[in-house]
């Protein structure tokens, strides 16, 4: 099969981009979606030409380095799924694809798909993680954590940080990565002690770093491969009022 890409082609941060089309060779159905911009750079070098510049890196639906907005939908057409865990068997034949960055100003423009998501890791700096003196594991039953919990926990923790839920918003909120980041360790009791400190600091950084204000239109759970809850946008809500009224210095 042959599709038509229609890629966004932008320098740097400092230049304007454009749309360029691209036909790509005879493909198998089967090949996934990275592995057909690989084909098709394979044979823009072979013609003295620049590759399409995209991020990838375990191509498993682990990472969530590959941040792709296709056919104006982040990570592609189908829901639960990684750019990754695309294949090209999704597409029709001759059909016209269109590739772009993920669009927010909390995340610029490096080179052509590729996007600078540093503000994750800023976010996660001020409050991901807790404050336990380090040494040899502890044994398993020595905290007592109620079953309900750790699911709940665990469903939080499966964000990935991809942004997808970011580029999926109008306002382009990254309440959802904060407010799973945030839940995964407050619905812990390692969690606990740090618990306000936590989602004041990190509301606090996300704001900082020009994010959107959350509308609960719901894009941003229909666009998370890991499908991560609104729910845990409605609990880092209630975390950070009694936050406010507890009144905590930090």
């Amino acid at each position: 099969m042959k599709v038509s890409l229609k890629v966004w082609r932008q320098k740097n941060a400092n230049s304007s981009g454009e749309f360029k089309t691209y036909e790509s060779p005879d493909l198998n159905p089967n090949a996934s979606f990275l592995e057909m911009l690989d084909v098709v750079n394979e044979g823009l070098i072979l013609r003295g030409e620049e590759p399409i510049a995209f991020d990838h890196d375990c191509r498993e639906g682990i990472c969530g380095t590959c941040s792709l907005v296709i056919n104006g939908k982040p990570h592609g057409p189908h829901k639960g799924v990684a750019t990754c865990q695309t294949y090209m068997r999704s597409f029709q034949e001759g059909e016209v694809v269109v590739l772009e960055p993920f669009r927010a100003r909390a995340f610029p423009i490096i080179k052509d798909l590729v996007v600078d998501r540093k503000a994750f890791d800023r976010i996660m700096w001020t409050g991901g993680f807790i404050s336990v003196r380090t040494g040899s594991a502890p044994d398993a039953n020595a905290t007592c954590v109620p079953k309900p919990a750790a699911d709940l926990a665990m469903d939080a923790a499966a964000c990935i940080g991809c942004g997808a839920c970011v580029a999926a918003c109008k306002n382009a909120s990254a309440m959802l990565f904060v407010s799973a980041k945030v839940s995964h360790l407050n619905l812990l009791p390692q969690g606990e002690p740090e618990k306000f400190q936590r989602v004041k600091a990190m509301v606090a950084q996300m704001d900082a770093e020009g994010f959107g204000a959350c509308t609960v239109t719901g894009s941003c759970e229909a666009v998370c491969p890991k499908g991560i809850s609104l729910d845990f946008i409605a609990k880092m809500n209630r975390d950070y009022g009694m936050a406010l009224l507890k009144g905590d210095p930090k």
